[in-house]
């Protein structure tokens, strides 16, 4: 985060301030008290099992700067510790993240959709990251706490931001989108990922088409070609549209390999022809690397540095990850399951070589109804 002064910090929150001197530069905003350093300014948010001003006067004790707290909170800190009161810390929290992107100059690249999300933001930083300084969600930080906290890590040095959005309630995608406000909006597919919380696929379709929605006609909306649902959700898209699919689409790819190490493949557009390597196997992540494709081209990389960003992507852990343990070779998919992902991964297990036998370990897929397990 750019330092910014206590009267500034207040100004975006829509707080006003308690105590404290205004003119104090905060270098950071935090929600989480265990990772509170001096100076740094606490939000004390409530949750369900939660409550975050309980933890203030320790993070006064801490060093903290000052805190952002609701009106009914009345507990007991230092003469010179800041206070902001607010109404609901939660939306002060957002409003604050709301204004600050606003200040920035950088271009923002959003990405939701049921699956893909993470290993699609780790492609398309590493390929603008050819070109631009980028900034990135790390881990899954990309709902209405996590998506505030990213869009504070961003600071005036950077030119691109690439941030994850998620959701399992209807109407999260566009009040997260007006916190981010994209230039390029990317949706990954429509799955059954959360439908537990949607009803259906068309209803996770129109929530996810939200998302291209918040782009203005200036801006860019990449979609995935080979997904049913793209045709409803392209429909809401103001902004230039471009469809990427392993074979329709502006960008495809074809002449695929895969091997233990990684998949190699074409990547076409036109005319125009770029062989790629990813450091993973997997079809889909084939598809996912072309919504980084063309998340590149949307900022004018050609395809070969698109190519170059790809096979130097540090992809997040457990995502199809490759490991290799006394000669076993282990695919470690471990982070999150739903049912597209887990056939996702049974794919790519099924289609790599192996001497021996091939085995399956599953874990539990929590918060799905019967019928869709």
């Amino acid at each position: 985060m750019n330092p910014l002064p206590l009267s500034q910090i207040a100004q975006f929150a829509g707080g006003a301030i308690l105590s404290g001197d205004g003119t104090v530069l905060i270098q950071k905003v935090i929600t989480d008290s265990r990772t509170l350093k001096p100076g740094d300014l606490f939000v004390a948010l409530r949750g369900q099992n939660f409550d975050g001003h309980n933890f203030v006067e320790p993070a006064a004790r801490a060093g903290a700067a000052g805190a952002i707290v609701e009106s009914t909170w009345n507990g007991k800190i230092p003469k010179n510790f800041a206070l902001i009161r607010t109404e609901d810390s939660l939306r002060a929290y957002q409003e604050l993240a709301a204004n600050y992107r606003k200040s920035l100059t950088l271009n923002v690249v959003a990405i939701t959709g049921s699956n893909g999300k993470t290993s699609t933001k780790d492609f398309t930083a590493a390929v603008l990251a050819r070109r631009f300084r980028v900034t990135k969600t790390e881990g899954n930080f990309n709902n209405h706490v996590g998506l505030p906290r990213t869009i504070l890590e961003a600071t005036s040095q950077d030119e691109v931001a690439v941030w994850e959005i998620g959701m399992n309630h209807p109407g999260e995608i566009a009040a997260l989108a007006k916190l981010a406000a994209p230039d390029v909006a990317i949706i990954t597919n429509i799955g059954v990922a959360h439908i537990e919380f949607m009803g259906s696929r068309e209803k996770i379709a129109e929530e996810k088409g939200a998302l291209a929605e918040a782009v203005s006609t200036q801006g860019t909306v990449i979609l995935n070609a080979d997904d049913p649902f793209t045709g409803s959700v392209a429909s809401r898209a103001r902004g230039k549209l471009i469809l990427a699919g392993s074979t329709a689409g502006n960008i495809r790819a074809g002449e695929i390999s895969q091997s233990g190490t990684g998949t190699d493949f074409t990547i076409l557009e036109g005319a125009h022809r770029c062989r790629a390597q990813l450091p993973v196997p997997g079809l889909h992540m084939v598809q996912n690397a072309l919504l980084a494709v063309a998340a590149g081209r949307a900022f004018g990389l050609s395809l070969e540095d698109c190519a170059a960003g790809l096979i130097a992507a540090p992809l997040t852990k457990a995502r199809l990850q490759i490991k290799d343990v006394g000669g076993v070779q282990f695919l470690d998919d471990s982070y999150n399951a739903n049912p597209d992902s887990m056939k996702a991964a049974l794919h790519t297990l099924v289609e790599l070589d192996a001497d021996g036998k091939r085995i399956a370990v599953w874990g539990e897929m929590r918060r799905r109804r019967d019928r869709d397990c």
